[in-house]
Parts: structure tokens; sequence; C-alpha cells
């Protein structure tokens, strides 16, 4: 799962890449946030996750957080993306499969917060696109994974239409919108190493 955070990260470079001179005070999709807030909340998910790997707290999150300067250009906060996501795989790379830590969704295990942190550059990444005006989607190769790890109980169908359903971006057929959701960090019996 390590290894995914890096992909995910150059996908969401990809995606944006194009659009990085437009306006990204505009709300990134159906977000309160805008595409600038948007990009400095991924970083700080994916800080805030590697720093849980490493400091293995019990519960609760340590109180540090990542912020980014105001005048940072678009491609500098993609940038404090990837940076944040390589902390958070070098970490889970460097942890014991054994080592755990508090989430509000249930404790983890380092191959849970990997799982969390792709998650959150899929969607919020989708999130920016649509917020810029251009059609993208999660990589079903990137959301199969995650899904299985994190959301155990969602439906069949295609791995990129369930994460965005899953996380409640969109509609399925059949299934409406979520108004709420979260997913399942804890770590469940076949899991355990």
């Amino acid at each position: 799962m390590a290894s995914l955070i890096s992909t995910a990260t150059d996908e969401m470079r990809q995606a944006v890449e194009p659009v990085l001179n437009r306006d990204w005070s505009l709300a990134a999709g159906d977000l309160e946030w805008s595409c600038r807030q948007t990009a400095t909340h991924i970083a700080d998910d994916l800080f805030s996750y590697a720093s849980q790997v490493v400091a293995q707290p019990a519960k609760g999150y340590l109180p540090i957080e990542a912020v980014s300067d105001p005048e940072a250009s678009p491609e500098e906060l993609v940038r404090c993306v990837a940076m944040c996501g390589e902390l958070l795989r070098l970490a889970v790379t460097a942890a014991s499969p054994d080592a755990r830590a508090g989430h509000p969704y249930g404790t983890s295990d380092p191959e849970g917060f990997a799982a969390m942190g792709v998650v959150e550059v899929l969607v919020h990444t989708y999130d920016i696109t649509r917020g810029l005006g251009v059609e993208w989607a999660p990589p079903s190769g990137l959301s199969e994974p995650v899904l299985a790890r994190l959301f155990p109980d969602a439906p069949p169908g295609d791995p990129s239409a369930v994460l965005l359903w899953s996380t409640g971006r969109t509609e399925l057929v059949g299934r409406p919108r979520l108004a709420d959701w979260r997913w399942d960090s804890s770590i469940r019996t076949d899991d355990a190493k």
C-alpha cells in the first residue's frame, strides 16, 4: 500500500498540471473549501498520518499540523502534497506492521494510514479538478485496494465510481449520493499479520 501513495500524488500532479494557472481560490467541487485550501488539507492529512505512524499515539492526534504559505503558487502546493506523501510513504515503509496509532475512525496500522492517505489524495483531487473544470476520476487501480482496506462493505462495481460514491461525491446506479459517510480504518482480523 505504501507505494500507492506516490502513485496517487503523481496522479494528482498530472491531473492539475494543465490548470496550475487557473484561479485556485474557486470552490473545490461541492466543498466549502477553495482548491487552494483543499490542496493544503491534503498535504496536512498526509503529514498528520505520517506523524501518527511515527509517533504511534494510542489515542487522538499529535497537536501539530502542516500549513501552507498563503502566497504559495498552485504548483508549490502540489509539490507540498507530493512531499507530505513521501513522508507518509517513508513512515509506512519504515514502520513495523504491528505498529498502531489512533484515528477517529478506529485505531489503525501503517497500511491503514497509507490507504487513508491515498483516499485523501484521490477524492480531493477529484474535488479540485471539478472546481477547476477538469474531467478527472480516480484510477480504478488505485481505488480498488483502498476500497478493500477502508470500505469493506462497499457495493460491487467500477472501483473509481464506488470510491466516489463511498466518499459522498456521486450517486451510483440505484444508490443515492451519501450525505454522511466514513471509512473503517480499524484493523480487521484478516488484516492482522
